[in-house]
């Protein structure tokens, strides 16, 4: 499990790689509140191309992203999920909440 950010203009990109499960919720969490605590940003985007499974854990810790950001009205958006996470956000409805952007 590994995440990066970089920001650009007024935008933090956020890659996930890996798998985002119950035994890396935990370290994913914490890194990504890090990463969104630096910085000025209006937005995030996150890549999802390098997110190779994620459980119900993992939705988990996505939603707590966005609750937390919502609280400073900061959007958060997806891109390049796998067909595997894509369907994953599809059932659960994430992408109502963190719509897919190409």
């Amino acid at each position: 499990m590994q995440v990066t950010s970089k920001i650009i203009n007024d935008t933090m990109y956020l890659s996930i790689l890996g798998e985002l499960d119950e035994h890396s919720a935990g370290y994913a969490r914490d890194m990504m509140d890090s990463l969104m605590k630096e910085g000025d940003f209006r937005q995030i985007i996150v890549d999802l191309s390098g997110l190779e499974f994620m459980d119900s854990t993992g939705i988990g810790v996505m939603i707590g992203r966005y609750k937390k950001m919502k609280q400073r009205g900061i959007p958060i958006y997806v891109a390049h999920p796998s067909k595997q996470i894509d369907k994953i956000f599809m059932m659960t409805a994430l992408y109502d909440v963190m719509p897919k952007i190409n």
